[in-house]
Formats: structure tokens, C-alpha cells, sequence
């Protein structure tokens, strides 16, 4: 039975609806600008340990294994991390925990300038972990808080963009830098960045009730499903519901491919094709943009189905169904001889990936109270930094001992139709979850 978009039909009053039809106001989409920024920020600060790797490698001679050490330290601090932030955000809010988030990070992101060994690389990146980790769960309380259900999955898709805009500017902006000056500058200039940013946070962000450039039409829309507010719920009421397990299983599937990505997908170019600091930037750069392609399509495939009547459910799981079938061309990369057809078929992964993860992202916030989205994030965030430590040692294992990444693409390519078949039969309907 095809079910209502969150049960705004029967909340919402006739004026709510004309409202949401015609000049409702457009504020929600200047907070989106900003939570897409610090997407972008985070990865660019984020990738350039990645984009740095060849450079780093020969000045402090890391092995497959030590750099491995290096991507482990930041999964680690990464799954601690959001399990921390996830909480902390839903009692503090979007505003300060998007606040001590970027402090961290930015703070961590600078000190690479000054280590001189991979032992100081990985305090580091612990530390880049320990802060990136908050960007996530902060993005979507404020989505949550500024958008109806049936924009959440377009404006996830696309400030989950800006995870690729990261990833195309590093590239852009890293190799001037380094090459114009050194790779402490590198550090210093990017994450100064995310400083600006955090002050015109601090001043332009409320809440939408709160905020005196929200109309009340666009206030009236925002709510237009807005759901009986709950105080606080404890930890240990998320963990029995099956729709907390759907989302951390499919972000514990999922998130280590997408890191695989980010962090040896430059390897890959260097090893297999011979690319470096002056020539791979292209390759990476195409790959990011068919991601972000994917990104935005994703989050407006299932939010145009949701408009035009089909079921939060079906609408989500087709998304992702269609976007796991585009993954698996990916394991034949190790077999294809043209840098740029496998730059294709890598960026036809990546795109599907961010598709299906604007997807994913959604599970939360269509299934559990506003109270509760950040802390289920949180939880799903944690297992997806788990992964991500899983995949850091078998990527050093795999390439230290065969020197083929060929068992690591079969991975990637496979995965996500396991992890769209385990959040079917965990949340076979999408419904929201029965907490007392």
C-alpha cells in the first residue's frame, strides 16, 4: 500500500498546503548554501592528506602498510567520533555542534603543517577524524530543522555535493600551492578556509522559528510535517528499533568504499598509470564530477517520485536498487588498459555511490523523530567509521602483499545490492519506528 509522504496530508491545513504551492520563501535554501560549504570544506581539507600521499610517501618513505596506519588512525577517530558528535548535536544543536566540529578539525588540519614523521601524521589525523566526524550529523539535524520531508533527500543530495566539489577543488588548489611553495602551505591555506567559514556561521545561523528572515508562509511549509516534539530519547531506546540497524548496516557497507575512494584512488592513478602531482589532477577531477552529478540526481530522483505520489518507500529503495546495478561495472578496472575509460567507469561508481548514499541518509530522518536524527546519524556514522578502519587495513594488506587492487574494486562493486537487500528486510516499508 503506498504510503503518505510522512503524513502530511492529514496534518497539514489547506492554507499550509497553498502555502507550500506558491510564494513560500526561499531562507531555507541560504542555510543549504552554507551546510554544502562545510561539506566542501571538509573534504577539501580531508583529501589533501590523500592528494599528498606521493609526496609525503618519498619524503618520510611510507610503505603500503604505513600509510595505511596513517587512513586507519583517522577511520578510528572518525567512528568514535560521530557516535560522540551524534549525541552531542541532538542536545546542543546544529549551531554549536557545527561550532566545536569545525574548531576541531580546522585545528587539526593546521598542525599537519608542523609534524615532521608519520607518528605525527597520525596523532593528526586522528584529530581531523575526532572533528570531521561532526560535519554529517550537524548537516542533516540542520536539514531536518529547515526542510519538509518531501525536500530532504534534494537537499541532502546536494549538500552531500559538496563531499565532490571538495574533491575537485583539492586537486585545483593543492598542486599550485605545493609547487609554489611547499605541502606545510598546503595545510596552512586550506584550512584556514574552514575558519572563515565558521565565523559566517556563527552569525547568520537559527533556528527557523527563530530567525527573522524566514516568512511565516516558508515557516508554515517548513513545518507542514512536523512531527510532536520530543525531549530527549536515550540511547539505549535507538538501539532495539530495526530502522536504526538499517541505516548504521548500510553506512558500515558503503561508507569504506567511498573511502577506498578518497583515499587510494590517487594511489591507484600513480601505480597503475604512472600519474603524479602534476598530472593526475584531471582523472580525479572528472571522477568527482560525475560523483557530484550523481549526488544531486540521486536526491532529486526520489524526492520528484515522492512529489508525484509514490511512496517515501518505494521511492527511496529505487533510487538506491538503480544506483547499485551502476556499480558493478567497476570491478573490471584492474583490466582496463585506458586511464580514461577507467576514469568512467570509476566515475559511474562514485556517482551511483553518492546516489545511493543521499538515499541513505534520508532513513533517519523519514523514520525517527527530529530528537532522535542527529543520534541515529551518529550511530550509523560510527559503524560507517568502522568500516572505513576495516577497509584502511585490508587496503594495506591486499596492496602491501599482491599489488593488485583488483580484490578491492570486486568489493566495491558488489556490496551495495547486499546492503540495499539487508535494509529491506530490516525496514520493509520505511515506516516511521514505533518508539514508546
Amino acid at each position: 500500500m503506498t504510503q503518505t509522504t510522512g503524513g502530511t496530508g492529514a496534518a497539514a491545513s489547506e492554507s499550509v498546503i497553498a502555502a507550500a504551492t506558491e510564494r513560500v520563501g526561499r531562507y531555507r535554501w541560504v542555510i543549504l548554501a552554507f551546510i554544502f560549504f562545510a561539506t566542501t570544506l571538509n573534504y577539501v581539507d580531508r583529501f589533501t592528506m590523500s592528494f599528498l600521499r606521493p609526496t609525503l610517501s618519498a619524503e618520510f618513505h611510507w610503505s603500503q602498510l604505513g600509510y595505511s596506519y596513517v587512513v586507519f588512525a583517522f577511520s578510528a577517530a572518525y567512528a568514535l567520533g560521530y557516535f560522540i558528535f551524534g549525541r552531542v548535536i541532538d542536545k546542543l544543536g546544529a549551531k554549536t555542534g557545527y561550532t566545536v566540529a569545525v574548531v576541531i578539525w580546522t585545528c587539526a588540519h593546521l598542525a599537519c603543517a608542523l609534524v615532521t614523521s608519520v607518528t605525527g601524521f597520525i596523532f593528526t589525523q586522528f584529530a581531523l577524524g575526532l572533528g570531521q566526524s561532526g560535519n554529517f550529523p550537524a548537516a542533516l539535524k540542520s536539514v531536518t530543522e529547515w526542510f519538509p520531508q518531501r525536500e530532504r533527500a534534494f537537499a541532502t543530495g546536494v549538500f552531500n555535493a559538496g563531499t565532490n566539489i571538495g574533491a575537485i577543488l583539492t586537486p585545483i588548489i593543492v598542486p599550485v600551492i605545493v609547487l609554489t611553495f611547499n605541502w606545510q602551505t598546503a595545510f596552512v591555506i586550506t584550512g584556514s578556509l574552514s575558519a572563515i567559514w565558521l565565523v559566517m556561521w556563527l552569525k547568520i545561523y537559527r533556528e527557523p522559528r527563530d530567525h527573522p528572515k524566514v516568512t511565516p508562509a516558508e515557516l508554515a511549509y517548513i513545518e507542514s510535517d512536523k512531527q510532536p516534539p520530543i525531549k530527549s530519547l536515550p540511547w539505549l531506546k535507538l538501539f532495539p528499533i530495526k530502522e536504526t540497524w538499517a541505516f548504521a548496516i548500510g553506512k558500515f557497507m558503503t561508507d569504506p568504499i567511498w573511502w577506498f575512494y578518497l583515499f587510494w584512488l590517487p594511489s591507484f592513478f600513480h601505480d597503475k598509470y604512472g600519474l603524479n602531482l602534476t598530472n593526475f589532477g584531471p582523472p580525479i577531477i572528472a571522477i568527482y564530477v560525475l560523483s557530484d552529478i550523481g549526488s544531486i540526481a540521486g536526491g532529486w530522483m526520489s524526492s520528484t517520485m515522492i512529489k508525484h505520489g509514490a511512496s517515501v518507500n518505494l521511492a527511496r529503495k529505487l533510487t538506491m536498487l538503480i544506483s547499485a546495478v551502476c556499480v558493478l561495472p567497476v570491478v573490471s578496472c584492474m583490466y582496463i588498459s585506458n586511464e580514461w575509460i577507467a576514469v568512467g567507469v570509476i566515475g559511474l561508481a562514485t556517482a551511483a555511490h553518492q546516489a545511493f548514499s543521499a538515499n541513505l541518509f534520508t532513513i533517519p530522518s523519514d523514520t525517527m523523530p527530529k530528537a532522535a536524527v542527529a543520534s541515529v546519524v551518529g550511530i550509523g556514522g560510527t559503524a560507517g567509521g568502522i568500516g572505513g578502519m576495516l577497509i584502511a587495513g585490508v587496503a594495506g594488506l591486499v596492496l602491501q602483499y599482491t599489488g593488485t587492487y583488483t580484490p578491492l574494486f570486486i568489493i566495491a562493486g558488489t556490496i551495495y545490492l547486499a546492503a540495499l537487500l539487508i535494509i529491506h528486510l530490516l525496514s520493509p516499508r520505511l515506516a516511521p519506528a514505533n518508539i514508546s
